[in-house]
């Protein structure tokens, strides 16, 4: 139990807890409440004496642990450009929990993650949701697979025209990823039919390629597309408007510059970021640390990533705390490395917010989480106090 805590729900309401308790067993929260509330204390209860706490911060884009720390290519599980189309990959199968990143997460307060693969394949495979603390992946998984990883734009063109197979263009990249979902949509209607009369149709002979985008068409998990450009962006849509597919936009890098189309789009949300870093494609020349701020007053579910090793992770309340001094509101600069990317994720049923029977997952400040001159005091994850663990 942690008691005397001002208490950041980032609820729906925007609930704050002036001075508060969080009870929790089992690593779930139990119960939250005012200390006038409180009739009866635990023995164990941590005391902060008013320090804030807010949800455990979730970075909703990254390849933690698959672009391990101070490594070149035996370190390097990211990206698998031997063909274009590996919807199959999973990322659980590359993370390496030992990596020194994960103890810097935890430091700076990021206890849930998304890491998947890279942005060389138009369809690269399987993201999955972890937490930041643990050694076995197997029982760090929040949700696997909570997507599946699309890119379009410039990284799969200059990945194959180097090895001089398709895509080389915008054109070829969509066609790619038209045909093996409609190939999939395909295999799933003839996997349902056989179901229903096994003696009229046939068993589709097993692909492990279309089983993996099976999720997509049964709406279980999202598409992530890799987009940067505008124009890739409406791409991104028409795909997921032609297959029916629920979408989620990485990056979006011109987002701020379409953002009246965006809030009238089907989208679930965008993964905003990263962009405290150089334009280094031509795609990016439109970079803003404004764009957050701009999507969100559109009423669009906006997160901030850091899409580490890109930005490394423990930066992600630099990236919050600029978004907000280019015009984004604080709260929702919050929010969006709290609760926005859980729900754009399809994971708020266990983290995001401080709530009764989701993850105790929780950082401790002394003060504003977004001042630079801020560092958790202490991070919780599954109840379990972590800062002093990690550091062995």
């Amino acid at each position: 139990m942690i008691i005397n805590a001002e208490i950041h729900t980032m609820d729906e309401k925007g609930t704050v807890i002036k001075n508060g308790y969080i009870c929790f067993e089992n690593g779930k929260i139990v119960e939250t409440g005012d200390m006038e509330n409180l009739h009866s204390e635990m023995p164990d209860a941590v005391d902060i004496k008013g320090k804030r706490v807010y949800p455990g911060f979730l970075d909703a884009h990254t390849h933690l642990g698959m672009f391990e720390d101070s490594l070149g290519f035996e370190g390097d599980d990211g990206n698998e450009d031997s063909d274009p189309i590996m919807p199959h990959l999973r990322a659980i199968d590359a993370v390496n929990p030992m990596d020194g990143y994960f103890k810097e997460a935890l430091s700076a307060g990021i206890t849930t993650v998304l890491t998947g693969p890279g942005s060389a394949d138009p369809i690269a495979g399987q993201i999955a949701a972890i937490k930041t603390f643990g050694k076995c992946i197997d029982k760090m998984i929040v949700k696997a697979p909570v997507g599946i990883k699309f890119s379009l734009g410039e990284n799969p063109k200059m990945t194959f025209h180097d090895k001089d197979r398709a895509p080389f263009t915008r054109m070829a990249t969509a066609a790619l990823i038209r045909e093996t979902l409609a190939k999939a949509q395909r295999y799933c209607i003839d996997k349902k039919n056989f179901l229903l009369d096994g003696e009229l149709y046939e068993n589709p002979d097993y692909d492990i390629k279309y089983e993996a985008l099976i999720p997509l068409f049964n709406k279980q998990i999202p598409a992530h597309f890799h987009v940067h450009r505008a124009d890739d962006i409406f791409t991104a849509l028409r795909i997921s408007k032609e297959f029916e597919l629920e979408c989620v936009l990485v990056h979006a890098t011109e987002g701020h510059l379409i953002a009246e189309e965006l809030a009238n789009a089907d989208i679930r949300g965008i993964l905003s970021g990263p962009f405290l870093t150089d334009r280094s494609k031509p795609e990016l020349k439109n970079m803003s640390p404004r764009s957050p701020g701009i999507i969100s007053s559109h009423n669009v579910h906006t997160a901030i990533i850091t899409d580490h090793p890109e930005i490394p992770i423990q930066y992600l309340t630099i990236c919050s705390s600029v978004a907000v001094r280019e015009g984004m509101d604080k709260i929702s600069a919050i929010r969006a490395i709290t609760s926005e990317p859980a729900k754009i994720c399809g994971i708020f049923d266990r983290v995001g917010s401080i709530e009764k029977g989701k993850d105790a997952d929780f950082v401790v400040c002394q003060g504003d989480p977004l001042d630079i001159m801020n560092k958790p005091v202490e991070v919780f994850v599954g109840g379990v106090p972590t800062l002093n663990i990690s550091k062995n």
